[in-house]
Parts: structure tokens; sequence; C-alpha cells
């Protein structure tokens, strides 16, 4: 029951699904919540991974066509959350001022011109990766895709449950007081389980996919070094823009992929 409830208040939290009932808040839920942060990232992929399957193979919509309702539904499935830490950690980022100055600017409400060019070369890439994915689709593509979010939770929750707090208040502050040692464990689990349906699938989807958790696994390593001396430490914004970061990493490895390893 944990589990559930931890669950719902992340699709609450995190997606658009109207989930429209009270949710208690207590410390035992959201440490529920934080296990199952790669759950919520695996029925997104599961959307966009059977949503791309039925319109590749059961509609007569052009690779354009398909790759636009994929990049529409990437960005609605979460209302845009994400993307708004992106934007907010661009404007940050880009100021080139101190730790507390780019904290400040993380919770300015108004949106930079460093924020909206941030963001339009971020879906701008994610629209190429796409597109080309969708004209090389094949019987694994979908398999990958669904895996995409399921690694970029993932690497949110790595995140949210090692590295220190920027600020003591905000969403990550919120989620991070309910972390426990055993928050992280699980998820070697849920790597460990989609790694096993990838080698019943077969065993090239195995080496495919170990390609991708190796590409996420190096980006959070590279994040790891890097949020401390930029920002200071992790905030809600901090990691909506370490999700949409590592998850144009994978959706350029992915079309690297179809190039070279899936042709």
């Amino acid at each position: 029951m944990n589990v559930w409830i931890g669950f719902l208040i992340n699709l609450q939290f995190f997606t658009v699904f109207p989930i429209k009932k009270q949710l208690p808040m207590e410390r035992k839920y959201m440490h529920r919540a934080i296990q199952t942060f790669p759950l919520v990232g695996l029925l997104l992929g599961l959307i966009m991974g059977g949503g791309l399957y039925a319109l590749v193979e059961w509609t007569p919509f052009s690779s354009l066509a398909i790759a636009f309702f994929l990049w529409v539904l990437t960005i609605a499935l979460t209302g845009g959350l994400h993307l708004d830490g992106w934007i907010d950690a661009s404007d940050a980022f880009f100021s080139y001022q101190d730790k507390e100055r780019r904290l400040e600017i993380m919770k300015d409400s108004r949106t930079g011109a460093f924020g909206v060019i941030s963001v339009i070369v971020l879906l701008a890439a994610r629209f190429l990766f796409i597109y080309e994915i969708v004209e090389r689709f094949n019987e694994w593509t979908a398999f990958l895709i669904i895996a995409l979010p399921l690694l970029s939770k993932c690497v949110m929750g790595y995140l949210l449950i090692r590295m220190p707090l920027a600020k003591e208040e905000g969403l990550g502050a919120f989620f991070q007081q309910a972390v426990k040692k055993s928050s992280l464990p699980i998820y070697g689990l849920y790597l460990l389980v989609s790694s096993a349906v990838a080698l019943v699938i077969d065993v090239k989807l195995l080496a495919l996919y170990a390609s991708m958790c190796l590409a996420a696994l190096l980006f959070l390593l590279y994040l790891k070094r890097k949020i401390n001396s930029w920002f200071g430490g992790i905030t809600g914004d901090v990691l909506g823009a370490s999700v949409e970061g590592v998850e144009l990493w994978l959706w350029l490895i992915l079309w690297l992929l179809h190039y070279f390893a899936m042709g």
C-alpha cells in the first residue's frame, strides 16, 4: 500500500495524469515515492514507445508527422515540469555569477534570454534525434525508447539521494527529507530486471541497452562532479534540468546507435 501511494505521489508531482485525491505526505510515503521514480519513468516510456510502435505499424502517417507526435508527447506527459527546471538552471548557469547569485536567479519567476535560447536548442535537438530515429525505426527501437525515461529517473533519484542540497527549501528539499539508506538499492533491481527482459528478447538488444545504461552512468558521473561547483548542490530546478540533460544525451546515444549499431 505504501508503494502504491508513493507511486501516486510521483504521478501527481511529475506527470499530467489527473490524480485528484488528497495523498498523505508522511516520510514513509515520500520514501516510497523516491523508490518508485524509475517506475514513473517506465510508465512514461511505455506510453512513448507504445505510441511510437502503434503510429509506425498501424497508421499511414509520415515519419515527420510521427516524430512530431512523439516529440510533443515527450513534453506533454510531464506538463513541461522538467523543462521549467532546464530554463531556470540555464538562466542561472549562463549568468556566470557565483553560486549564491545563481540560486537567486533560479528563484526568479522571470525567464531570461539564456533560458529561452537553451530550451529552443534542447527541443530542436530532441526533435532532430526523434525524427531520424523514426526514419530508422526497427524491432528494437520501441524497447530502447521505453528504457530512456526509466534511466533518466534513475539518475534523478540518485542525485536526490546522494547529493547535498543547495538550499533547505523547495521541491528537492521536500523529497530529500524522506531519503533512507534503503532508497537507492532498489534502483539496481530495476536495472537488473530490465536487462533480463532485454536478454530474453535478444542478446543484441541487451548490448544496445547496456550501451544506454553506460551512457547514463557517464552523464551521472559528470553531473556529480559539476553540480556542486555550479550550484553548490541540488535544488528542484537542478534535478529537473538534470532529467532534461540526461534524456537529451540518451536521445543522442539512441540516434547514434541507429546509425552505427542498428542499421
